[in-house]
């Protein structure tokens, strides 16, 4: 378990999990909100190695009946969460970051149910990597992004002009490597956004802004982003 477990609010050890794995996908849509603040703990806990391999990734709404430390059982979820910003005509292009929100609902982990990311201001992201042996391994975890967000008359934003911070609930104070780190869009790239360790869950709490720097056109740009665990 790493230094940020949360045992002073009651987790409880790991339990045998059955199938699953899957692909989670959102949108950014750039179509106005106050800076949020964030904090900065991280989860990540050991599990036990079990058949059959497995790997899950959930990013906002997950497919998870129960909880993992409980039994419980994940699965596929169709569910394209966005993320989005409205920016007020006398903002455009001041060059204050405009703060993003979620429409996810999903603020628990899936893990044991605790209340680790703030929505709609941050979203939660979170999986595990599990083998039938002990190992040291681990698997990273891409976010597939298109080269701009696009609005309906064709005018474009470049995709590097979103940019995330990473955290989550925890004792005051605690800090700790984050499984999915900060970072920024890297825009038309297929770019690594975190990592799991061999039979470990992990997750974090991610706050989305936008680089507020150029005036476009007006109009409501979106764009896909696509993340994908693929394990050996």
């Amino acid at each position: 378990m790493s230094p940020l477990r949360r045992d002073t609010y009651q987790r409880l050890g790991g339990a045998v999990l059955h199938n699953a794995g899957r692909l989670a996908r959102r949108v950014l849509c750039l179509a106005l909100l106050a800076p949020v603040s964030h904090t900065v703990c991280a989860f990540t806990v050991t599990i036990a190695p079990a058949a059959p391999k497995t790997v899950y990734l959930q990013v906002g709404v997950g497919g998870f009946t129960g909880n993992y430390n409980a039994g419980g059982t994940p699965g596929n979820n169709a569910t394209v969460n966005k993320e989005s910003v409205a920016v007020a005509a006398a903002a455009v292009g001041n060059g204050t970051a405009q703060a993003m929100t979620t429409d996810s609902t999903v603020g628990a982990s899936s893990y044991d149910g605790f209340a680790f990311c703030n929505v709609p201001a941050q979203l939660y992201i979170g999986g595990f990597y599990r083998t039938t042996t002990a190992g040291g391994g681990s698997v990273n975890v891409t976010a597939t992004v298109p080269a701009a967000l696009v609005d309906a008359g064709g005018d474009t934003l470049s995709f590097a002009r979103i940019s995330w911070t990473t955290g989550g609930n925890g004792p005051t104070g605690s800090t700790a490597t984050q499984p999915f780190p900060a970072g920024t869009f890297t825009a038309g790239a297929v770019q690594t956004v975190g990592a799991i360790a061999q039979n470990q869950w992990a997750e974090s709490c991610w706050t989305f802004s936008y680089g507020n720097t150029t005036i476009p056109a007006a109009g409501t740009y979106t764009g896909r982003v696509l993340y994908t665990l693929t394990a050996p």
